[in-house]
C-alpha cells in the first residue's frame, strides 16, 4: 500500500466526519487526563508517604507518678525502660521528654502562632514521654506490643496511623479519578466504534470496488484503524498538555504553601513527563483494539 494514498484516505476520512472525529479527540483527551491525574496522584502519595515514613516518631507516654517524681529518668523504673528501648532492634534514637520539656514541644509545635493559648499551658498538662525514631517504620506495631503493656507506660502514640489516615485520603482521590477516568474511557470507546462504522458506510462504494479489484480486506480497512488512531494519538497530546497546564498554572499555585512545609511531595514537570508515554500508549492501544474490533464485527465488505 503507498503511504501517499494510505495518508490521503486517512485525512480524507477525518475530514467527512469532522464533528465526531472532535467529539472522539475531546473525549479521548478527558479521559486519557484524569487516568494520567490518577497516576500522578499515586506517585506524589508514594513520594509524600516516605516523606511522613522518615519523619515519624513513636511516642511512649508515661504514668504521672513517672511524670511527677523523675524528672530526669533516673529512677529505675524510667531508666530500664529508657535502656530496653535503646537497645530494641531498628531503634535509631531515644529522646526522654519531662513535663517541662513537653511544654516546651508543644508550644514550638502546636502554640508557636498562638501566644494567648501557649501562656496557659502549664506542665501538669502533659505526662513525661519517650519519643522513639525508627529506622524500619515496619517495627512501629512491635513497639506498641512490646511495651504498651510495661508498668509506667501509660499509653502508646504511633504516628503512622495518622500517615495511614493521610493516605487513605489520597488513596480516595486517586480512586475517583480512575472511576471518572473509566466512564470517559467507555464514552471514548463508543465514539471510536460509531465513527468507524460511519466512516466505513460513507466509503462503502469505493471500498466495495476495491474488493472488486481484489483489494485484501486489510488493505481496505488499513485507513479506518489508522484514523481511529491519529484521533487518539491528538487526544492524548491535548490530555498532556492540559496536565502540564493545570500542574504549572494551578496545582502549583494551590499547594504552594504545602509543599514549602513539606507536607507534600510535589508533582514535578518529570513526573508529567514520566506519565506521558504511558498515555499516548493507552490511547492509541484503546482506538487500534476498538477500531479492529468494531470492523471485524460490523464491517463485512
Amino acid at each position: 500500500m503507498r503511504a501517499s494514498f494510505l495518508f490521503s484516505e486517512v485525512l480524507t476520512g477525518l475530514r467527512r466526519n469532522v464533528t465526531m472525529t472532535i467529539a472522539m479527540i475531546l473525549t479521548t483527551a478527558i479521559s486519557l487526563g484524569l487516568f494520567g491525574s490518577g497516576l500522578l496522584v499515586v506517585q506524589m502519595a508514594g513520594k509524600t508517604q516516605q516523606i511522613f515514613l522518615d519523619r515519624v516518631e513513636v511516642q511512649l507516654f508515661l504514668t504521672d507518678d513517672i511524670s511527677a517524681a523523675d524528672p530526669n529518668c533516673e529512677q529505675q523504673l524510667c531508666s530500664e525502660l529508657r535502656s530496653d528501648l535503646e537497645n530494641t532492634s531498628s531503634v535509631v534514637s531515644v529522646q526522654y521528654l519531662n513535663r517541662d520539656d513537653a511544654v516546651r514541644d508543644a508550644t514550638e509545635r502546636v502554640f508557636r502562632d498562638q501566644p494567648e493559648l501557649a501562656a496557659l499551658v502549664s506542665p501538669d498538662t502533659f505526662p513525661a514521654s519517650f519519643k522513639v525514631k525508627l529506622g524500619d517504620p515496619d517495627r512501629f506495631e512491635l513497639i506498641e506490643q512490646d511495651f504498651g503493656a510495661r508498668p509506667g507506660v501509660e499509653s502508646v502514640l504511633n504516628q503512622r496511623d495518622l500517615v495511614d489516615r493521610l493516605f487513605s485520603v489520597l488513596d480516595g482521590v486517586r480512586n475517583a479519578a480512575f472511576a471518572i477516568a473509566v466512564v470517559q474511557a467507555l464514552a471514548a470507546v463508543l465514539l471510536i466504534a460509531n465513527t468507524v462504522q460511519i466512516a466505513a458506510f460513507t466509503r462503502r462504494t469505493e471500498v466495495g470496488i476495491m474488493r472488486l479489484v481484489g483489494a485484501s480486506r486489510w488493505y481496505t480497512q488499513l485507513p479506518f484503524l489508522l484514523e481511529a488512531i491519529a484521533a487518539a494519538v491528538v487526544g492524548a497530546v491535548l490530555a498532556i498538555g492540559g496536565l502540564f497546564v493545570a500542574k504549572n498554572l494551578f496545582v502549583d499555585s494551590v499547594l504552594d504553601e504545602v509543599y514549602a512545609a513539606n507536607i507534600v511531595a510535589p508533582i514535578t514537570n518529570a513526573d508529567v513527563l514520566f506519565v506521558s508515554p504511558i498515555l499516548v500508549l493507552v490511547g492509541v492501544g484503546m482506538a487500534a483494539v476498538t477500531s479492529y474490533i468494531t470492523l471485524r464485527l460490523y464491517v463485512r465488505e
